[in-house]
């Protein structure tokens, strides 16, 4: 990432004016001591230029970077019950709606994955399950969000179970029937002799045959827990072809990234995005296909864990991370109210209502609900076409650094626009067209998912020492650092990212650049060792406390 340089050479580096020899005053910028000397340590950072400065001895720094602006989620796209179950959540918990948005949206491509189907016009076929994340500090209420977002989820997936309990269990009589049919046919076939013996190998085959074919159905599940690769497809075969993932911890970015196999093993999260056909070979049994497989991913995780992600080449590399709709929301932390309201009942009952309604509707079915658009709805998908295409220019395109991510723009709206819809319109929504009002709603909110998605790409591709960089001079400003020693920077800030005093040397040279401090070495007075080098901030990140600021 290419930084503003310094207008001034030596930006950062402090020459202490002369005092006036005809003046009894002493007129030196008394924030700043008497001498300035170039470090020769090479591994240092270089020193070796000095600027003359105003009377006050600074000059306004020059921004790190520009820090992107990260819209709000916007709840008013979302259908009435949604919308408002949303908010109320958000303020009963005191965190952002983002976290309750993309959770809510998560829940309904749960209810909706594998079994519906979007079609803006003839041709063109998109599933409607998405993979969202958030990134929130520890501590911020995740987990109530997530316990009131997907609890329908979590009542509907007992209510399946409960009616499919009778069913499961008469299938598992009729195949221990037919296995105790098979092993007496199995002993009269080793009895018999002569015509006898073929006639009872054949009656032995037909059992074991009827045997095998007795399928007992699995139990019907719509969440599972962390998934690896290969419980993911094995989970998609149990439950034809759909699961969910929703996690307030985010572990399966550890799993996917092979932290526990060693080999990171994408291809099923891959194509549990897309609907892409998914084989699964095991030993001693025969082949399972999944035609349309719908993954859900709906997931919350620490920032850090998005920074690392840049650790993993084959997530980039793989198009892993360009399925996702990414959300980095301000924390309230610091600004939550003591007594919030709580949610209020009818709204939770709604959502509770209209959400499981909206898995039963959908779970009969075996080939995908087709949600049709009507022309209107596709002209505004051309429009947005239109509108993005020159963005994507990889020479001069505005979005070409994130040109995977930004391509599936009007794809990821299309299934948002289904989502909206299946939201709208939960008893039979095959049989009301997607209008043009809701791709709109869905466009708006890929333009708040866009916005946040060159945040995290910002991240992801960021120089590590302007984020070192940041990290010094965040610190710099919360604790009003009038001075400072690499030591001491290094005691308050070490960690991952500063693991010796010298990883610090980048980050230090960075802020000097840019004039966020100034470096001094200190004169020896007397015997002994000299003190140690400081580093003097700009009084803009001072505090005006004398507790605060010094030698800390």
């Amino acid at each position: 990432m290419s930084l503003p340089q310094p207008q001034t050479p030596g930006l950062g580096r402090i020459q202490r004016p002369s005092p006036d020899p005809t003046s009894d005053k002493d007129t030196t910028d008394t924030t700043m001591p008497t001498h300035l000397t170039a470090i020769p340590n090479p591994t240092e950072p270089d020193h070796t230029q000095t600027a003359t400065r105003s009377a006050a001895g600074w000059e306004p720094p020059v921004s790190l970077g520009e820090t992107r602006t990260r819209p709000e989620f916007p709840t008013h796209t979302l259908t009435g019950w949604l919308g408002e179950m949303v908010e109320a959540v958000a303020e009963a918990t005191q965190t952002p709606p983002d976290l309750a948005g993309c959770v809510g949206l998560a829940a309904l491509s749960t209810a909706a994955g594998g079994r519906a189907l979007a079609r803006p016009r003839t041709g063109w076929d998109e599933p409607v399950n998405i993979y969202t994340v958030v990134a929130l500090p520890p501590a911020t209420r995740k987990t109530p969000v997530f316990r009131a977002m997907t609890r329908p989820l979590q009542r509907a997936e007992a209510e399946l179970l409960e009616k499919a309990r009778p069913v499961i269990e008469q299938a598992r009589l009729e195949r221990k029937t037919a296995e105790a049919t098979q092993e007496k046919a199995e002993r009269q076939a080793v009895s018999k002799d002569g015509d006898e013996h073929e006639q009872a190998m054949a009656d032995a085959l037909d059992a074991a045959l009827q045997a095998q074919g007795t399928e007992v159905p699995d139990e019907p599940r719509l969440i599972a827990d962390d998934l690896t690769p290969e419980t993911a497809a094995s989970m998609l075969a149990q439950q034809n072809g759909r699961i969910a993932v929703l996690s307030a911890e985010g572990g399966i970015f550890a799993i996917l990234a092979g932290r526990y196999s060693g080999t990171p093993n994408l291809d099923v999260f891959l194509k549990g995005h897309g609907g892409d056909m998914i084989r699964i070979d095991r030993k001693g049994r025969p082949s399972e296909c999944i035609d349309n497989p719908a993954i859900t991913l709906g997931l919350t995780v620490q920032p850090a864990i998005i920074d690392e992600l840049s650790q993993t080449a084959l997530f980039r590399g793989s198009g892993l991370l360009a399925r996702f709709l990414y959300s980095l929301p301000d924390s309230r932390v610091g600004r939550r109210l003591a007594d919030p309201p709580p949610v209020p009942e009818h709204t939770a009952n709604v959502y509770d209502e209209r959400l499981r309604n909206l898995v039963h509707t959908l779970n009969s079915w075996t080939d995908p609900a087709v949600l049709a658009f009507t022309a209107e709805a596709n002209q505004v998908l051309i429009e947005m076409h239109n509108e993005i295409e020159p963005k994507l220019d990889p020479q001069r395109g505005e979005w070409a650094h994130i040109g995977d991510w930004a391509g599936k723009q009007i794809g990821q709206t299309v299934r948002l626009a289904a989502l909206l819809h299946l939201a709208a319109h939960p008893n039979e929504p095959w049989t009301v067209p997607v209008e043009a009002d809701t791709v709109s709603r869905a466009r708006e909110l890929t333009r708040y998912f866009t916005a946040h998605a060159l945040a995290v790409f910002d991240r992801l591709g960021a120089d590590p020492d302007l984020e070192a960089a940041r990290t010094l001079l965040d610190w710099i400003q919360r604790t009003g650092q009038e001075s400072f020693t690499k030591r001491e920077a290094h005691r308050a800030n070490r960690g991952e990212r500063f693991r010796q005093a010298n990883d610090l040397n980048p980050a230090l040279a960075l802020l000097e650049d840019h004039g966020h401090i100034a470096y001094v070495e200190p004169t020896r007075t007397g015997p002994g060792r000299p003190p140690s080098p400081r580093y003097y901030t700009h009084p803009i990140h001072r505090r005006q406390n004398p507790g605060q600021n010094g030698h800390n």
